[in-house]
Protein backbone atom coordinates (compact mmCIF):
# COMPACT_ATOMS: atom_id res chain seq x y z
CA UNK A 1 0.00 0.00 0.00
CA UNK A 2 3.02 2.33 0.28
CA UNK A 3 3.08 3.51 -3.38
CA UNK A 4 -0.75 5.02 -2.82
CA UNK A 5 0.33 7.44 -0.20
CA UNK A 6 2.54 9.83 -1.97
CA UNK A 7 3.12 13.20 0.10
CA UNK A 8 4.62 15.05 -2.80
CA UNK A 9 2.19 13.41 -5.67
CA UNK A 10 0.56 16.72 -6.98
CA UNK A 11 1.81 20.18 -9.38
CA UNK A 12 0.64 22.70 -7.27
CA UNK A 13 3.75 25.45 -6.21
CA UNK A 14 4.10 25.33 -1.92
CA UNK A 15 1.59 27.85 -0.49
CA UNK A 16 3.43 31.44 0.13
CA UNK A 17 1.10 32.12 2.85
CA UNK A 18 3.84 30.70 4.70
CA UNK A 19 5.82 33.68 5.06
CA UNK A 20 3.31 36.13 5.26
CA UNK A 21 1.59 34.39 8.74
CA UNK A 22 0.88 36.90 11.47
CA UNK A 23 -2.31 35.72 13.73
CA UNK A 24 -0.90 34.35 16.88
CA UNK A 25 -1.93 30.62 17.79
CA UNK A 26 -4.35 29.79 20.28
CA UNK A 27 -3.95 27.88 23.07
CA UNK A 28 -6.23 27.35 26.67
CA UNK A 29 -5.16 29.57 29.21
CA UNK A 30 -3.35 28.66 32.36
CA UNK A 31 -5.88 29.37 34.76
CA UNK A 32 -9.42 29.02 33.08
CA UNK A 33 -11.06 26.50 30.83
CA UNK A 34 -11.29 29.03 28.01
CA UNK A 35 -9.45 29.99 24.80
CA UNK A 36 -6.23 32.50 25.20
CA UNK A 37 -4.18 33.75 22.20
CA UNK A 38 -0.16 33.32 22.80
CA UNK A 39 -0.05 36.87 23.44
CA UNK A 40 -2.11 36.18 26.15
CA UNK A 41 -5.89 37.67 24.77
CA UNK A 42 -9.02 36.25 25.62
CA UNK A 43 -10.39 34.39 22.66
CA UNK A 44 -13.88 33.10 21.84
CA UNK A 45 -14.65 30.85 19.38
CA UNK A 46 -17.54 32.20 17.50
CA UNK A 47 -19.08 30.87 14.33
CA UNK A 48 -20.86 28.03 12.54
CA UNK A 49 -20.01 25.19 10.64
CA UNK A 50 -19.36 26.04 6.68
CA UNK A 51 -18.47 23.32 3.86
CA UNK A 52 -16.01 23.95 0.40
CA UNK A 53 -19.12 23.15 -1.61
CA UNK A 54 -22.40 25.74 0.36
CA UNK A 55 -22.88 28.90 -1.42
CA UNK A 56 -20.43 30.80 0.32
CA UNK A 57 -17.60 29.16 -0.17
CA UNK A 58 -18.53 27.40 -3.26
CA UNK A 59 -16.99 30.41 -5.20
CA UNK A 60 -13.40 29.37 -3.91
CA UNK A 61 -13.34 26.56 -6.47
CA UNK A 62 -10.99 27.09 -8.96
CA UNK A 63 -11.40 30.78 -7.95
CA UNK A 64 -14.77 31.42 -9.58
CA UNK A 65 -15.45 34.27 -7.43
CA UNK A 66 -13.10 34.61 -5.40
CA UNK A 67 -14.08 38.39 -4.21
CA UNK A 68 -17.48 37.00 -3.21
CA UNK A 69 -15.78 34.92 -0.35
CA UNK A 70 -13.49 37.64 0.47
CA UNK A 71 -16.41 40.10 0.92
CA UNK A 72 -18.27 37.16 2.82
CA UNK A 73 -15.15 36.92 5.05
CA UNK A 74 -15.14 40.50 5.45
CA UNK A 75 -19.18 40.44 6.24
CA UNK A 76 -18.51 37.59 9.31
CA UNK A 77 -15.56 39.84 10.80
CA UNK A 78 -18.59 43.11 10.95
CA UNK A 79 -20.61 40.32 12.85
CA UNK A 80 -18.20 39.12 15.40
CA UNK A 81 -17.55 36.12 13.75
CA UNK A 82 -13.82 34.67 14.87
CA UNK A 83 -14.37 30.53 13.99
CA UNK A 84 -15.33 28.68 11.12
CA UNK A 85 -15.83 24.75 11.23
CA UNK A 86 -14.94 23.11 8.05
CA UNK A 87 -14.64 19.45 6.71
CA UNK A 88 -11.03 19.11 4.70
CA UNK A 89 -13.19 17.57 1.85
CA UNK A 90 -16.90 17.30 1.32
CA UNK A 91 -17.92 13.76 0.37
CA UNK A 92 -21.42 15.14 -0.98
CA UNK A 93 -20.41 15.27 -4.45
CA UNK A 94 -17.81 13.68 -6.70
CA UNK A 95 -15.34 16.66 -6.83
CA UNK A 96 -14.28 17.88 -3.35
CA UNK A 97 -11.97 15.04 -2.40
CA UNK A 98 -8.96 16.15 -1.81
CA UNK A 99 -6.90 12.78 -2.29
CA UNK A 100 -8.18 10.97 -5.37
CA UNK A 101 -7.64 8.53 -5.76
CA UNK A 102 -6.18 7.77 -1.91
CA UNK A 103 -2.51 9.51 -1.78
CA UNK A 104 -2.86 12.01 -4.55
CA UNK A 105 -3.76 15.30 -3.48
CA UNK A 106 -5.59 17.20 -5.46
CA UNK A 107 -4.70 20.55 -6.92
CA UNK A 108 -7.80 22.20 -7.43
CA UNK A 109 -8.60 21.29 -3.55
CA UNK A 110 -5.09 22.03 -2.74
CA UNK A 111 -5.27 25.44 -3.94
CA UNK A 112 -8.46 26.33 -2.61
CA UNK A 113 -6.93 25.70 0.77
CA UNK A 114 -4.30 28.20 0.09
CA UNK A 115 -6.32 30.99 -0.63
CA UNK A 116 -8.97 30.38 2.54
CA UNK A 117 -5.58 30.06 4.79
CA UNK A 118 -4.20 33.10 3.38
CA UNK A 119 -7.75 35.00 3.05
CA UNK A 120 -8.78 33.87 6.90
CA UNK A 121 -4.75 35.23 8.01
CA UNK A 122 -6.10 38.87 5.95
CA UNK A 123 -9.16 38.77 8.02
CA UNK A 124 -8.22 37.73 11.23
CA UNK A 125 -10.26 34.23 11.44
CA UNK A 126 -9.22 31.02 12.57
CA UNK A 127 -10.36 27.50 11.10
CA UNK A 128 -11.33 24.38 13.09
CA UNK A 129 -10.41 21.77 10.92
CA UNK A 130 -11.97 17.91 10.57
CA UNK A 131 -9.56 16.49 7.99
CA UNK A 132 -12.89 13.66 7.18
CA UNK A 133 -16.68 14.75 6.56
CA UNK A 134 -17.77 11.65 8.23
CA UNK A 135 -21.26 11.78 7.06
CA UNK A 136 -21.33 11.79 4.13
CA UNK A 137 -18.25 9.51 4.11
CA UNK A 138 -20.54 6.46 5.37
CA UNK A 139 -23.34 7.29 3.45
CA UNK A 140 -22.05 7.56 0.13
CA UNK A 141 -18.79 4.85 0.96
CA UNK A 142 -19.30 3.33 -2.36
CA UNK A 143 -17.69 6.24 -3.94
CA UNK A 144 -15.21 7.15 -2.00
CA UNK A 145 -11.01 6.96 -3.23
CA UNK A 146 -10.42 4.97 0.48
CA UNK A 147 -12.79 2.31 -0.19
CA UNK A 148 -10.51 -0.83 -1.66
CA UNK A 149 -12.58 -0.96 -4.65
CA UNK A 150 -11.73 2.47 -5.95
CA UNK A 151 -8.07 1.48 -4.95
CA UNK A 152 -8.04 2.62 -1.37
CA UNK A 153 -6.97 0.87 1.83
CA UNK A 154 -10.18 -0.03 3.58
CA UNK A 155 -12.27 -2.66 2.47
CA UNK A 156 -15.39 -2.23 4.93
CA UNK A 157 -16.58 1.61 6.22
CA UNK A 158 -17.11 -0.36 10.02
CA UNK A 159 -13.04 -0.66 9.98
CA UNK A 160 -11.95 2.47 9.34
CA UNK A 161 -10.61 3.00 13.23
CA UNK A 162 -9.18 -0.74 12.72
CA UNK A 163 -7.63 -0.89 9.53
CA UNK A 164 -4.05 -0.81 9.79
CA UNK A 165 -3.64 0.92 5.99
CA UNK A 166 -6.56 3.16 6.70
CA UNK A 167 -4.88 4.55 9.56
CA UNK A 168 -1.48 5.44 7.33
CA UNK A 169 -4.11 7.23 5.14
CA UNK A 170 -5.25 9.39 8.02
CA UNK A 171 -1.60 9.88 9.21
CA UNK A 172 -0.87 10.90 5.87
CA UNK A 173 -3.29 13.51 4.92
CA UNK A 174 -2.53 14.70 8.66
CA UNK A 175 0.98 15.29 7.85
CA UNK A 176 0.30 16.78 4.40
CA UNK A 177 -2.16 19.30 5.97
CA UNK A 178 0.14 20.53 8.50
CA UNK A 179 2.75 20.65 6.50
CA UNK A 180 0.95 22.76 4.20
CA UNK A 181 -0.99 25.24 6.78
CA UNK A 182 -0.42 23.94 9.63
CA UNK A 183 2.10 27.06 10.20
CA UNK A 184 -0.82 29.61 10.04
CA UNK A 185 -2.38 30.85 13.06
CA UNK A 186 -5.71 30.41 11.05
CA UNK A 187 -5.56 27.28 11.93
CA UNK A 188 -7.54 27.37 15.65
CA UNK A 189 -7.16 23.80 16.10
CA UNK A 190 -7.94 20.13 14.65
CA UNK A 191 -10.86 18.07 15.26
CA UNK A 192 -9.18 14.95 14.35
CA UNK A 193 -12.12 12.92 13.77
CA UNK A 194 -15.27 14.20 13.20
CA UNK A 195 -18.44 12.66 14.65
CA UNK A 196 -16.72 9.21 16.00
CA UNK A 197 -18.61 6.24 16.31
CA UNK A 198 -18.67 2.68 17.34
CA UNK A 199 -19.78 2.07 13.92
CA UNK A 200 -16.76 2.89 12.60
CA UNK A 201 -14.85 0.18 14.26
CA UNK A 202 -17.44 -2.74 14.57
CA UNK A 203 -19.48 -1.57 17.50
CA UNK A 204 -16.37 -1.62 19.34
CA UNK A 205 -15.84 1.82 21.54
CA UNK A 206 -12.76 0.13 23.66
CA UNK A 207 -10.45 0.88 20.38
CA UNK A 208 -11.82 4.58 20.60
CA UNK A 209 -8.61 5.72 22.56
CA UNK A 210 -5.84 3.98 20.71
CA UNK A 211 -7.14 5.29 17.78
CA UNK A 212 -7.11 8.83 19.23
CA UNK A 213 -3.97 8.55 20.76
CA UNK A 214 -2.26 6.93 17.37
CA UNK A 215 -2.94 9.72 15.52
CA UNK A 216 -2.72 12.54 18.20
CA UNK A 217 0.54 11.60 18.90
CA UNK A 218 1.55 11.40 15.42
CA UNK A 219 0.27 14.97 14.07
CA UNK A 220 1.74 16.36 17.11
CA UNK A 221 5.57 14.83 16.62
CA UNK A 222 4.98 16.18 12.91
CA UNK A 223 4.04 20.12 14.53
CA UNK A 224 6.86 19.62 16.67
CA UNK A 225 9.49 18.59 14.45
CA UNK A 226 8.55 21.53 11.91
CA UNK A 227 7.06 24.35 14.41
CA UNK A 228 8.47 23.22 17.67
CA UNK A 229 4.84 23.55 19.05
CA UNK A 230 1.19 22.01 18.13
CA UNK A 231 -1.91 22.97 17.30
CA UNK A 232 -4.90 22.17 19.78
CA UNK A 233 -6.56 19.43 19.44
CA UNK A 234 -10.16 18.02 20.37
CA UNK A 235 -12.89 14.93 18.82
CA UNK A 236 -15.99 15.65 18.44
CA UNK A 237 -19.01 13.56 19.15
CA UNK A 238 -22.62 12.65 18.08
CA UNK A 239 -23.96 13.85 21.76
CA UNK A 240 -26.44 10.72 21.89
CA UNK A 241 -23.85 8.33 21.64
CA UNK A 242 -22.84 8.94 25.10
CA UNK A 243 -25.96 7.96 26.36
CA UNK A 244 -25.54 4.64 24.33
CA UNK A 245 -21.74 4.09 24.85
CA UNK A 246 -20.91 5.95 28.36
CA UNK A 247 -17.42 4.21 27.85
CA UNK A 248 -17.01 6.98 25.26
CA UNK A 249 -16.67 9.85 27.55
CA UNK A 250 -13.68 8.90 28.12
CA UNK A 251 -12.35 9.33 25.61
CA UNK A 252 -13.89 12.53 24.63
CA UNK A 253 -13.69 14.19 27.58
CA UNK A 254 -11.17 13.01 29.41
CA UNK A 255 -7.94 11.73 26.98
CA UNK A 256 -4.78 13.01 27.91
CA UNK A 257 -3.93 13.90 24.28
CA UNK A 258 -7.01 16.11 24.04
CA UNK A 259 -6.91 19.75 24.77
CA UNK A 260 -10.14 20.37 24.81
CA UNK A 261 -14.07 18.87 24.17
CA UNK A 262 -16.34 18.92 21.88
CA UNK A 263 -19.72 17.29 21.37
CA UNK A 264 -22.65 17.41 18.72
CA UNK A 265 -26.21 18.86 20.44
CA UNK A 266 -28.58 16.57 18.66
CA UNK A 267 -31.56 16.04 20.93
CA UNK A 268 -34.27 14.76 19.24
CA UNK A 269 -36.93 16.26 20.98
CA UNK A 270 -35.82 19.29 21.25
CA UNK A 271 -33.10 20.63 18.90
CA UNK A 272 -33.45 18.79 16.22
CA UNK A 273 -37.15 19.27 15.64
CA UNK A 274 -38.35 22.51 17.69
CA UNK A 275 -41.69 22.51 18.67
CA UNK A 276 -40.65 26.43 20.23
CA UNK A 277 -38.11 28.37 20.73
CA UNK A 278 -37.62 28.07 24.51
CA UNK A 279 -37.19 24.28 24.80
CA UNK A 280 -34.22 23.55 22.84
CA UNK A 281 -32.19 26.26 25.03
CA UNK A 282 -33.04 24.47 27.83
CA UNK A 283 -32.19 21.47 26.84
CA UNK A 284 -28.89 23.03 25.82
CA UNK A 285 -28.33 24.31 29.47
CA UNK A 286 -28.43 20.85 30.59
CA UNK A 287 -26.37 19.00 28.10
CA UNK A 288 -23.22 21.62 28.86
CA UNK A 289 -24.37 21.04 32.11
CA UNK A 290 -23.92 17.21 31.82
CA UNK A 291 -20.23 17.76 29.71
CA UNK A 292 -19.04 20.17 32.24
CA UNK A 293 -19.53 17.37 35.16
CA UNK A 294 -17.18 14.80 32.57
CA UNK A 295 -14.65 17.44 32.68
CA UNK A 296 -12.36 16.82 35.63
CA UNK A 297 -10.23 18.38 35.73
CA UNK A 298 -11.70 21.08 33.43
CA UNK A 299 -11.15 21.67 29.76
CA UNK A 300 -12.73 23.96 27.69
CA UNK A 301 -15.43 22.64 26.17
CA UNK A 302 -18.22 24.01 23.26
CA UNK A 303 -20.92 22.39 21.19
CA UNK A 304 -19.56 22.10 17.54
CA UNK A 305 -22.63 21.37 15.71
CA UNK A 306 -26.12 22.09 16.23
CA UNK A 307 -29.70 22.62 14.46
CA UNK A 308 -32.80 21.27 13.48
CA UNK A 309 -31.67 18.43 11.68
CA UNK A 310 -34.28 16.36 11.38
CA UNK A 311 -37.03 19.32 10.97
CA UNK A 312 -34.34 20.15 7.35
CA UNK A 313 -32.73 16.69 6.61
CA UNK A 314 -35.93 14.35 7.06
CA UNK A 315 -38.72 16.36 6.92
CA UNK A 316 -37.39 18.62 4.15
CA UNK A 317 -38.28 22.02 6.10
CA UNK A 318 -36.41 25.20 6.45
CA UNK A 319 -37.36 27.17 9.70
CA UNK A 320 -39.33 30.22 9.50
CA UNK A 321 -36.34 33.17 9.26
CA UNK A 322 -38.06 34.57 12.80
CA UNK A 323 -38.42 31.23 14.11
CA UNK A 324 -35.35 29.96 13.64
CA UNK A 325 -33.24 33.68 14.66
CA UNK A 326 -34.92 33.71 17.98
CA UNK A 327 -33.98 29.42 18.26
CA UNK A 328 -30.41 30.36 16.83
CA UNK A 329 -30.38 33.11 19.77
CA UNK A 330 -31.27 31.23 22.43
CA UNK A 331 -29.22 28.50 22.13
CA UNK A 332 -26.07 30.28 21.85
CA UNK A 333 -26.87 32.10 24.92
CA UNK A 334 -27.84 29.23 27.23
CA UNK A 335 -24.49 27.79 25.76
CA UNK A 336 -22.48 30.48 26.92
CA UNK A 337 -24.29 31.01 30.21
CA UNK A 338 -23.87 27.54 31.08
CA UNK A 339 -20.13 27.59 30.88
CA UNK A 340 -19.33 26.54 27.44
CA UNK A 341 -16.90 28.57 25.24
CA UNK A 342 -18.87 30.91 22.80
CA UNK A 343 -22.22 30.73 21.28
CA UNK A 344 -21.95 26.96 19.85
CA UNK A 345 -21.26 26.15 15.97
CA UNK A 346 -24.98 25.87 14.12
CA UNK A 347 -25.10 23.44 11.08
CA UNK A 348 -27.14 25.65 8.98
CA UNK A 349 -30.08 22.91 8.22
CA UNK A 350 -31.33 26.22 5.91
CA UNK A 351 -32.29 26.52 2.30
CA UNK A 352 -29.96 27.84 1.11
CA UNK A 353 -27.42 26.19 3.43
CA UNK A 354 -26.53 29.42 4.98
CA UNK A 355 -27.12 31.35 8.00
CA UNK A 356 -29.84 33.94 8.16
CA UNK A 357 -28.78 38.02 8.66
CA UNK A 358 -30.83 38.02 12.11
CA UNK A 359 -28.39 34.86 13.46
CA UNK A 360 -25.66 37.34 12.18
CA UNK A 361 -26.56 39.83 14.31
CA UNK A 362 -27.22 37.21 17.65
CA UNK A 363 -23.45 36.41 16.89
CA UNK A 364 -22.37 40.14 16.80
CA UNK A 365 -24.13 40.64 20.37
CA UNK A 366 -22.67 37.79 21.92
CA UNK A 367 -19.11 39.09 20.32
CA UNK A 368 -19.96 42.08 22.57
CA UNK A 369 -21.08 40.76 25.41
CA UNK A 370 -17.99 38.60 25.93
CA UNK A 371 -15.21 41.31 25.41
CA UNK A 372 -16.71 42.25 29.58
CA UNK A 373 -15.32 39.33 31.15
CA UNK A 374 -11.98 38.20 31.88
CA UNK A 375 -12.06 34.59 30.22
CA UNK A 376 -8.24 34.02 31.05
CA UNK A 377 -9.16 33.83 34.85
CA UNK A 378 -12.89 32.58 34.47
CA UNK A 379 -12.66 29.33 36.30
CA UNK A 380 -16.25 28.68 35.69
CA UNK A 381 -18.46 25.78 37.20
CA UNK A 382 -22.03 25.45 35.96
CA UNK A 383 -24.88 26.82 38.43
CA UNK A 384 -27.92 26.41 36.42
CA UNK A 385 -29.78 24.74 39.00
CA UNK A 386 -27.97 26.42 41.63
CA UNK A 387 -29.25 30.12 40.78
CA UNK A 388 -32.33 31.50 42.47
CA UNK A 389 -35.06 33.14 40.91
CA UNK A 390 -37.73 35.14 42.18
CA UNK A 391 -40.41 34.41 39.18
CA UNK A 392 -40.83 30.66 38.00
CA UNK A 393 -41.66 32.93 34.76
CA UNK A 394 -37.80 32.35 33.70
CA UNK A 395 -35.37 29.52 33.06
CA UNK A 396 -31.75 30.62 34.53
CA UNK A 397 -28.68 29.87 33.17
CA UNK A 398 -25.38 30.70 35.10
CA UNK A 399 -21.82 29.75 35.55
CA UNK A 400 -19.23 31.46 37.73
CA UNK A 401 -16.79 31.13 39.99
CA UNK A 402 -15.98 33.27 43.27
CA UNK A 403 -15.10 36.55 40.87
CA UNK A 404 -16.98 36.63 37.36
CA UNK A 405 -20.23 35.48 36.50
CA UNK A 406 -22.67 35.19 33.67
CA UNK A 407 -26.50 34.43 33.72
CA UNK A 408 -29.04 34.97 31.06
CA UNK A 409 -33.00 34.75 32.38
CA UNK A 410 -35.51 33.04 29.33
CA UNK A 411 -39.11 34.00 29.79
CA UNK A 412 -40.52 30.01 29.56
CA UNK A 413 -44.70 31.08 31.05
CA UNK A 414 -45.06 33.07 27.36
CA UNK A 415 -45.89 32.06 23.97
CA UNK A 416 -47.25 33.82 21.00
CA UNK A 417 -49.07 31.92 17.77
CA UNK A 418 -45.68 30.95 16.44
CA UNK A 419 -44.44 29.83 19.79
CA UNK A 420 -42.06 32.50 20.32
CA UNK A 421 -41.30 34.21 23.21
CA UNK A 422 -44.33 36.64 23.39
CA UNK A 423 -43.03 39.64 22.63
CA UNK A 424 -46.47 41.27 23.81
CA UNK A 425 -46.20 39.99 27.25
CA UNK A 426 -45.84 42.07 30.44
CA UNK A 427 -42.80 43.23 31.60
CA UNK A 428 -41.58 41.33 34.97
CA UNK A 429 -38.83 42.23 37.48
CA UNK A 430 -37.64 39.29 38.88
CA UNK A 431 -34.42 38.80 41.48
CA UNK A 432 -32.07 36.90 41.51
CA UNK A 433 -29.60 35.36 43.66
CA UNK A 434 -25.74 33.93 42.89
CA UNK A 435 -23.83 32.17 44.74
CA UNK A 436 -20.37 31.41 45.56
CA UNK A 437 -19.32 35.05 44.95
CA UNK A 438 -16.50 36.25 47.25
CA UNK A 439 -17.57 39.31 49.21
CA UNK A 440 -17.04 42.84 47.80
CA UNK A 441 -17.72 45.49 44.89
CA UNK A 442 -19.13 44.08 41.91
CA UNK A 443 -19.89 45.80 38.65
CA UNK A 444 -22.55 44.24 36.68
CA UNK A 445 -23.85 44.82 33.32
CA UNK A 446 -27.64 43.69 31.86
CA UNK A 447 -26.97 43.03 27.94
CA UNK A 448 -29.78 43.73 25.66
CA UNK A 449 -29.23 40.40 23.24
CA UNK A 450 -31.60 41.52 20.21
CA UNK A 451 -30.63 44.81 20.66
CA UNK A 452 -26.67 43.74 21.21
CA UNK A 453 -26.18 46.31 23.48
CA UNK A 454 -25.58 47.26 26.96
CA UNK A 455 -28.69 47.98 28.73
CA UNK A 456 -27.72 49.36 32.23
CA UNK A 457 -24.60 48.56 34.78
CA UNK A 458 -24.45 48.78 38.45
CA UNK A 459 -22.23 48.70 41.46
CA UNK A 460 -23.88 45.95 43.76
CA UNK A 461 -22.38 44.86 47.24
CA UNK A 462 -21.86 40.77 47.55
CA UNK A 463 -22.96 39.64 51.41
CA UNK A 464 -20.33 37.67 54.01
CA UNK A 465 -22.34 34.72 53.29
CA UNK A 466 -20.73 34.31 49.60
CA UNK A 467 -23.63 35.79 47.75
CA UNK A 468 -24.80 38.27 45.37
CA UNK A 469 -28.46 39.34 44.89
CA UNK A 470 -29.30 41.89 41.93
CA UNK A 471 -32.96 43.29 41.12
CA UNK A 472 -32.95 42.76 37.62
CA UNK A 473 -34.63 45.47 35.57
CA UNK A 474 -38.26 44.97 34.11
CA UNK A 475 -37.64 41.93 31.10
CA UNK A 476 -40.76 40.62 28.69
CA UNK A 477 -38.48 37.85 27.01
CA UNK A 478 -34.87 37.50 27.98
CA UNK A 479 -31.83 39.36 29.37
CA UNK A 480 -28.09 38.80 29.74
CA UNK A 481 -25.91 40.12 32.79
CA UNK A 482 -22.11 39.70 33.38
CA UNK A 483 -20.71 40.23 36.91
CA UNK A 484 -16.77 41.79 37.42
CA UNK A 485 -15.58 41.55 41.19
CA UNK A 486 -13.96 45.39 41.65
CA UNK A 487 -10.03 45.61 42.23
Amino acid sequence: MDSIFTMLDYQVKRSTTENLATLPWIQVASEAPYFITEEGESWTPIGQNDAVTWPEFAGLFRRKDYTGVEKHLAYLVENGVTCLRFMLEYAQTENRYIEKPAGKFQPNMIKLWDDLFALCEQYGLRILLTPYDTFWMWIRWKHHPYNRVNGGPCAKRSRWLLCPDTLQAIKNRLTFATERWGHSGALFAWDLWNEIHPAHAENNPEVFHQFVGEISSHLREVEMRLYGRTHLQTVSLFGPVLYEHPVVADVIFRHPELDFATTHFYDAKTINHPKDTVNPAICTGTLVREALEHLQPPKPFFDSEHGPIHSFKDLRKTLPDEFDDEYFRHIQWAHLASGAAGGGMRWPNRHPHVLTPGMRLAQASLANFVQILDWSQFQRINLNQELKISSPAFAGFCCADDKQAIVWLLRQDKRDKKKLVDKLAPAITPTIIIPGLQAGPYQVYFWKTLAGELLTQKTLQSSCNNQLQIAVPPIVTDIAIAIRKIT
